[in-house]
């Protein structure tokens, strides 16, 4: 899931190195460059393949797609079922001669529905490619296929394993996917995550992300007295008045609760016209950046539809379901973007970027949630319009997205 950022979070914190950049590996630097026509033709294959979260079809292309390109670079493959919807998982993994355990993770799903290429088709215009998914998540797909091309041809095995794992589900929360991105992620020294990142028309300059948003979802639920709307309307409770009244007293109350976000978004109630409702529910988006944000919200709002009702005789009823954990960079993390600073620094002083926090979710949430590895978040290309139309990524971006992905697991391969 990409990262809506607030007008100005991006203007966040440019760490100031210590020390003076280091030259650039020219060596990798050219072979990222000369690799820059094959990963546009990496993102043309994938964008042509239409893999919404619920296109099992597409999905099992898309699958295929990938696991023959693993294959071909020499990993190891094999299909993981899901825990839940449509769809399989592909790990690859790689075994060298080094002592440190990598994973690098992205997604094969997109938002979007089937036939959408009709109406948005994979086309460049200037510094711009667009197509359905291109940014979110095929550019971070592409970004890891030809990091591992890279190092291969350099000869880098300088690790004990290097696992890659794309899953099928991100973008409906990941609920077939996150306990096996949790398990492997607790195997792990270092995860890369490869989620997009703020095109410069946006951001002004390329970066990572230190913290995501985990979700929930909030359920409120009331129960009335069903009775005839024209002739005994007053011997009724209506559900969905009481159900209004709860959603006004509590649509702000999350203000009050550090790290917590909550927005009704559905609501449902009644089956017929003339029936005054006996039952009404709504949902809430929940967005959660506290170890206590759950918690302290939860009772919040019990708290809050107790205190008082509208209409007599109901009963409301407040639950949540959590979904995908926060991810928080932590101490490890910043030492990795700082790292990855470093890196950027030696393309003649480019700056990178550290994004403090963004409220969309991410695997990297599900991947460090054991505690044990350092994880860094937004290593696939710059772009923007994920999840609408003319979703595009800034060519540019590729050359140098590559080789700080190269640069940091050699780096990281050598503490």
């Amino acid at each position: 899931m990409p990262f809506t950022f607030l007008k100005r979070a991006c203007i966040a914190t440019l760490a100031v190195l210590a020390t003076a950049a280091h030259a650039a590996d020219e060596k990798l630097l050219a072979a990222a460059r000369a690799a820059q026509p094959a990963v546009i033709d990496s993102l043309r294959d994938m964008v042509l393949i239409e893999s919404g979260s619920q296109d099992a079809a597409g999905l099992k292309r898309m699958a295929d797609y990938v696991e023959g390109r693993l294959r071909a670079l020499g990993a190891r493959t094999e299909r993981l079922p899901a825990d839940a919807g449509p769809g399989e998982m592909v790990k690859g993994v790689f075994t060298g001669s080094g002592k440190r355990d990598f994973m690098l993770i992205a997604h094969m799903d997109t938002v979007y529905a089937k036939g959408i290429l009709a109406s948005d088709p994979f086309r460049q215009d200037g510094n711009r490619l667009y197509g359905p998914g291109i940014a979110d998540d095929k550019g971070g797909i592409a970004v890891i296929l030809h990091t591992l091309a890279l190092l291969r041809d350099a000869g880098w095995k300088d690790y004990a394993s290097l696992t890659v794992l794309f899953n099928h589900d991100e973008e409906v929360g990941s609920a077939g996917s996150g306990e096996t991105l949790a398990k492997l992620g607790e195997a792990q020294d270092v995860v890369l995550s490869y989620e997009p990142i703020a095109a410069k028309a946006v951001a002004k300059d390329e970066g990572v992300l230190l913290m995501a948003a985990g979700t929930a979802t909030m359920r409120m639920a009331v129960k009335g007295r069903a009775a005839h709307a024209g002739a005994a309307p007053e011997q009724g409770r209506n559900a969905l008045i009481e159900l209004s009244y709860q959603l006004l007293q509590t649509q702000d109350i999350a203000k009050d609760i550090a790290g917590a976000q909550l927005n009704w978004t559905t609501a449902q109630a009644g089956e017929v016209r003339n029936q005054i409702p006996e039952k009404a529910e709504a949902g809430a988006d929940v967005r959660l950046l506290a170890p206590d944000a759950a918690d302290k919200l939860l009772a919040a709002l019990r708290a809050k539809v107790a205190s008082s009702r509208r209409v007599p005789d109901t009963e409301t009823t407040v639950s949540m379901v959590i979904g995908r954990p926060p991810y928080v960079a932590g101490d490890k993390g910043l030492a990795l973007a700082r790292k990855a600073q470093a890196i950027y620094a030696e393309l003649d002083g480019r700056p990178l970027l550290l994004h403090p926090r963004s409220g969309g979710g991410t695997d990297a949430g599900f991947a460090g949630r054991s505690g044990k590895p350092a994880v860094l978040e937004s290593l696939g290309l710059a772009g923007w319009g994920y999840h609408a139309k003319d979703e595009y990524i800034e060519i540019d971006s590729i050359v140098p997205r590559l080789y700080l992905s190269a640069r940091l697991l050699v780096e990281l391969a050598r503490e």
